[in-house]
């Protein structure tokens, strides 16, 4: 039996000129979540957790659009991603 706390992970990716919404491009759990979070900061990508969040995100399908109803925490974690790839430029 499976524990219903294994780690998740979630990568999520907006390209505003492509997609009208942020779209799910990977998840996993156990060892799957242990390496989507390894590629992700091997290339930089900064990584927020929110357990809540993971957890309703990884209902949906890959490459699905975020639900409206999720546009507000999805936009937070992006503006969180925004500030620290920038602070990590200068």
């Amino acid at each position: 039996m499976r524990s219903k706390n294994r780690k998740k992970a979630v990568g999520i990716k907006y390209d505003p000129s492509k997609d009208s919404a942020p779209r799910i491009k990977a998840k996993g759990a156990g060892y799957l979540a242990d390496r989507i979070l390894d590629l992700a900061r091997r290339h930089g990508v900064p990584i927020r957790q929110d357990n809540e969040l993971v957890e309703t995100l990884y209902a949906l399908d890959i490459d699905q659009e975020i639900p409206p109803e999720l546009y507000r925490a999805v936009a937070e974690i992006l503006a969180f991603i925004y500030r620290v790839s920038s602070q990590l430029k200068k």
